[in-house]
């Protein structure tokens, strides 16, 4: 029986939700700052960090009067601690250590992509041992879970995340930020009748997605050079075709070789239909988060939050953000 209060500010969502014994979520508010970010095609962490100061008092507030409790009714603090921008990272952290100090309550700081994983927990159970498929802007991984809050990465990108090659392609074909959502709406309006290279088919369970994004820059530069025109939604659906079905072909490998149960997808290329129907066809159970829990949220950190406390997996407050932490050292028990 738990009652977590998490926050997430790792990039540009100032998000705090609480979380009853796991299962039961009481708030997830999210301030998102979209709409400022996209006049600069990509997000200004000065600005993130300096959005995120001016909101999360509101945010706390807000979370609290939709949870209907009060804060002497939390058990805990959860946040995230990383990876992500240092200045964001930094405003949830000490608000975080804040709350914690002032209820004396135990404080967790969570990884942000044992978020990711575990926001698949808040409406479907988790079965171990399973795959996690890992994939936003800044990941593309294959994790093995053989237990609970065990993690094992098993394969990463050797230079682009899936996210960030989506978003790199969009700015090319002049689409307004995040390029992600729309390359997907375009490519299901679309064929996939250019021909792509497909990245890294080499067996392994690792990423790259640099060849394929500059396979689309290059034939864009060079139709513009020649004069003529690019079918936006073909050159989409082709570029998503080739991306998701190398992702898709290598989790299903990774997980028939690895004897699990299920696939957990996670981050904010879940969301991505392409990708859902891909795996929809996976011969082992591929489950899917909400969309409202694919991108960034604090439920998701309440989700892993609940579990590493009732591992006792608590954090001193003297803890630091970091842009990089290492998930498997993140495992209970290490």
């Amino acid at each position: 029986m738990s009652t977590i209060l998490a926050i997430e500010s790792s990039c540009d969502e100032m998000s705090v939700a609480i979380l009853r014994n796991e299962k039961e979520l009481l708030a997830n508010v999210v301030a998102s700052q979209i709409d400022i970010h996209k006049q600069y095609g990509g997000v200004v962490p000065e600005i993130a960090s300096r959005k995120h100061v001016e909101c999360v008092s509101a945010v706390l507030r807000e979370a609290l009067r939709i949870a209907n409790i009060t804060p002497q009714e939390l058990d805990a603090i959860a946040v995230t601690k990383g990876p992500g921008l240092v200045g964001s990272l930094h405003v949830g952290m000490q608000e975080a250590k804040t709350l914690a100090l002032a209820l004396n309550i135990p404080l967790i700081g969570v990884h942000h992509i044992a978020g990711h994983i575990y926001a698949n927990n808040i409406e479907n159970t988790i079965h171990y041992p399973a795959l996690a498929l890992v994939v936003s802007g800044g990941h593309t991984e294959l994790v093995y879970m053989r237990e609970e809050f065990q993690f094992e990465v098993i394969g990463t990108t050797f230079d682009d995340a899936i996210g960030e090659a989506y978003d790199k392609v969009g700015r090319v074909l002049h689409l307004p930020y995040p390029g992600g959502p729309v390359l997907d709406r375009m490519a299901h309006e679309g064929e996939a009748t250019y021909d792509l290279p497909r990245p890294l088919d080499d067996g392994s369970y690792n990423f790259s997605f640099s060849g394929l994004k500059s396979a689309v820059i290059n034939l864009k530069h060079n139709a513009d050079q020649r004069h003529e025109d690019i079918r936006g939604n073909d050159l989409a659906a082709s570029f998503q075709e080739v991306a998701m079905d190398t992702i898709s072909h290598k989790a299903i490998t990774a997980a028939r070789d690895l004897g699990v149960k299920e696939i957990i997808v996670a981050g904010g290329v879940s969301a991505n239909k392409g990708l859902r129907e891909k795996m929809a066809n996976s011969p082992i159970p591929a489950i899917f988060p909400p969309m409202k829990y694919c991108t960034d949220n604090a439920a998701m950190i309440a989700a892993a939050g609940s579990v590493m406390y009732r591992h006792n997996m608590f954090s001193s407050l003297d803890i630091s953000v970091k842009p990089d932490f290492d998930l498997e050292n993140e495992s209970a028990g290490k």
